[in-house]
């Protein structure tokens, strides 16, 4: 039996946190279509169940288009169970305003639910207050099934400041558990849970930001029901990849010579065309060097869909140049270096006020 673990496809999520919008409309579009296209491997590949860990939706706000091409997805594809646990950026909307659920819709709550297919039982449990403290000693598994377990939080055997949402896997250890099913992290972890099982987060099926950079997609569970066995495999189907690049600029002095650092670091890699890349400016440099990034992101506008130049350079700044400098900006830098500031702080400041100096926007 092949069953698909998914989770956190945040569809109608805004996007507008680093695009335009035109690009985040495109993105919203491709975000409901990367759906749409796990939903046909599925099909093509025969899979019987696809588990939904966990916010399928981003918000209350669900758009129609959102809303309809989910509902008929599930509708068309009556030969596939859709096991839906909401997390905690679903509502009720989305089931709200269906007239009748389908029969493939199958829904879990605030108490144990499982879901048996031969020798693969299915169980989820959607968290919650009145719940956390005696959800895992209800929990009782066959041990001759092949168990699998949805819970939609942060992994942890602390309990953290979100009680609502945080899993203890320690507590779920030797519950005759085979998979842990989980959603709410948006990168791929898998990880023994005890001598039995596993636990794995399938990660989101496509990056929005760059905090959720790397291969992006879902888990495929194919599980043999006579030997109790299966093997996991991820699936890699997002439209577009999100990367961070680190390039050393150290001792760099000038736009021009950073753009010059940026080309040979893109030279180094293989990224397609269609990815979205943030271009992160390292280093320790000289405190009148000046890097606009403005400027070298529309130098790079035309290499990727999107493209960010940040700086995060150090400034290396000796005290003793400036000591008994009479210039206005000497007299500024001894200024900052003297305050009460973090040295973070006062790095920025020192940035800024020379590119006010220098007649530069800042």
């Amino acid at each position: 039996m092949k069953i698909i673990h998914c989770a956190d496809l945040h569809l109608d999520s805004r996007m507008t946190t680093n695009l335009g919008r035109e690009q985040a409309r495109e993105r919203r579009k491709e975000i409901i279509r990367t759906f749409t296209r796990m939903v046909e491997y599925a099909e093509k590949n025969e899979v019987r169940i696809i588990l939904i860990a966990g916010d399928l939706f981003d918000t209350r706000s669900v758009s129609a288009m959102a809303r309809n091409t989910v509902r008929d997805m599930i509708y068309s594809h009556p030969q596939i169970d859709f096991l839906y646990l909401r997390g905690n950026h679903d509502s009720d909307n989305f089931l709200s305003k269906l007239e009748e659920l389908p029969d493939n819709l199958l829904l879990f709550d605030e108490q144990w639910t499982a879901y048996r297919y031969g020798n693969v039982v299915i169980s989820g449990l959607e968290l919650s207050e009145e719940n956390q403290a005696t959800a895992y000693n209800s929990l009782v598994l066959n041990h001759d099934d092949y168990n699998i377990v949805t819970l939609h939080g942060q992994a942890g055997t602390y309990q953290n400041k979100e009680q609502t949402y945080s899993i203890g896997l320690d507590a779920l250890c030797n519950k005759n558990i085979d998979y842990l099913a989980l959603g709410h992290v948006h990168s791929y972890v898998q990880e023994q849970l005890d001598n039995r099982g596993i636990y794995c987060y399938p990660g989101c099926l496509e990056g929005r930001g760059f905090d959720e950079c790397g291969p992006k997609g879902f888990v495929l569970l194919d599980v043999d029901e006579q030997t109790r066995r299966a093997e996991a495999s991820f699936i890699q189907i997002a439209a577009r990849t999100l990367y961070t690049l680190e390039v050393d600029v150290s001792g760099m002095l000038t736009t021009r010579e950073a753009a010059v650092c940026i080309e040979q670091e893109v030279a180094k890699y293989s990224y397609p065309s269609a990815s979205m890349v943030k271009f992160v400016l390292t280093g320790e440099v000289e405190v009148d060097a000046e890097f606009n990034c403005d400027y070298l992101q529309d130098l790079f506008n035309d290499y990727f869909y999107f493209e960010k130049v940040c700086d995060q350079t150090k400034l290396k700044i000796n005290y003793s140049d400036y000591e008994k400098d009479a210039s206005l900006k000497g007299e500024f830098i001894r200024m900052v270096l003297n305050s009460e500031l973090k040295e973070e702080q006062k790095t920025e400041v020192i940035r800024c006020g020379i590119m006010a100096l220098s007649g530069e926007e800042i």
